[in-house]
């Protein structure tokens, strides 16, 4: 009798106009489009404190600012997981 194998594992997704669509992607851009959103809408000045001074900038340039150092650190967080899988 012939062994029956499963097929290979693939994460969910949908099919979108003929591509598959991981769930996870959808939900990057999800949240990135409502990151988008919430930058764009508060546009307000704000003050800074740093260590030795103060800075008043845009609320919009701080929260993109944290955006983007968060998104940097989740990719180096990322990058060390799958080489010490390796």
């Amino acid at each position: 009798m012939a062994q029956q194998t499963s097929p290979p594992h693939r994460p969910p997704g949908i099919t979108v106009k003929g591509r598959d669509v991981r769930f996870r992607t959808i939900g990057i851009a999800v949240l990135l489009v409502l990151a988008v959103w919430f930058i764009a809408a508060n546009t307000g000045s704000v003050s800074v404190e740093l260590w030795v001074s103060s800075v008043t900038l845009p609320l919009w340039a701080v929260l993109s600012v944290t955006l983007l150092v968060g998104l940097v650190i989740g990719l180096f967080v990322a990058r060390r997981r799958t080489n010490a899988k390796q």
